[in-house]
C-alpha cells in the first residue's frame, strides 16, 4: 500500500537498505536484481545509493512505489499518492501507475476528481458506503448521478458535456488531455472543411 506521505513509509536513511528491508522479511531471492529492477521501473535508479532525507517528496514517493514493486504483489492499493506532490511529482506517480495497470491490479483511492479518469472502473464511496460502480466509458451517463451526490465532475467531462449542450459531438475513449485536445481539432478541421 502506498500513503500520502511518502516519509511515513520511509524507514532507513538510505534508498538501498529501504528497499531490502521487506524483501529481506519477506526471504524473498535476488534482493540486488529486485532493488535495481524496482528503481528501474520508477525512473529511480541513479539514486540506489542516496540518502532517502535529501530526496524531494515525489522522488521519495517513487522510491515508497519502488519498494512496493521489489516485492512483487498482484495488487497495490494507493490512497491519495498524490496529496503532498506539486505537479511533477504528480505527473511523475500517474505514469507509473499507468505502467502498473499493464501487469497489475491497482486500487486508487482519491479526492481529487480529474484523477478518476485514470481508472478503468470507479466506484463513488460515501461514508463507507459504495453508493455505484461503473466503467469509465460510463461516466457521461452517471454525470447527473456525480452531480446529485455533490461531486464535481472532472474538467474534460464538463468540458464534453458543455460541447454536446452546443451540438458538439465528441467521443472521448481515454479521457486524456491529449485525446481531448487531438478531438478538439478534428472537430474544428471537419467544420472548416464542411
Amino acid at each position: 500500500m502506498v500513503f500520502q506521505n511518502p516519509e511515513n513509509q520511509i524507514i532507513f536513511n538510505n534508498v538501498y537498505d529501504d528497499l531490502a528491508f521487506a524483501i529481506k522479511n519477506l526471504k524473498l531471492d535476488n534482493e540486488e536484481i529486485r532493488i535495481k529492477d524496482a528503481l528501474q521501473k520508477v525512473k529511480m535508479e541513479e539514486h540506489i545509493n542516496s540518502e532517502s532525507y535529501n530526496l524531494s517528496l515525489g522522488q521519495k514517493q517513487r522510491i515508497v512505489i519502488a519498494g512496493i514493486l521489489a516485492i512483487n504483489p498482484d495488487y497495490i492499493i494507493f490512497d491519495e499518492p498524490t496529496t503532498m506532490l506539486d505537479s511533477e511529482g504528480k505527473q511523475d506517480v500517474y505514469d507509473i501507475i499507468k505502467e502498473l495497470k499493464k501487469k497489475k491490479t491497482i486500487i486508487y483511492i482519491t479526492n481529487i476528481i480529474d484523477e478518476i479518469l485514470m481508472a478503468d472502473k470507479i466506484a463513488i464511496i460515501e461514508e463507507g458506503k459504495i453508493l455505484k460502480i461503473f466503467k469509465k466509458d460510463e461516466i457521461l451517463e452517471n454525470a447527473l448521478f456525480l452531480k446529485e451526490h455533490n461531486f464535481k465532475l472532472p474538467k474534460i467531462v464538463e468540458n464534453v458535456i458543455e460541447l454536446q449542450k452546443n451540438e458538439v459531438e465528441i467521443n472521448m475513449d481515454k479521457w486524456t488531455n491529449n485525446e481531448f485536445m487531438t478531438k478538439i481539432i478534428e472537430v474544428l478541421k471537419n467544420e472548416k472543411y464542411n
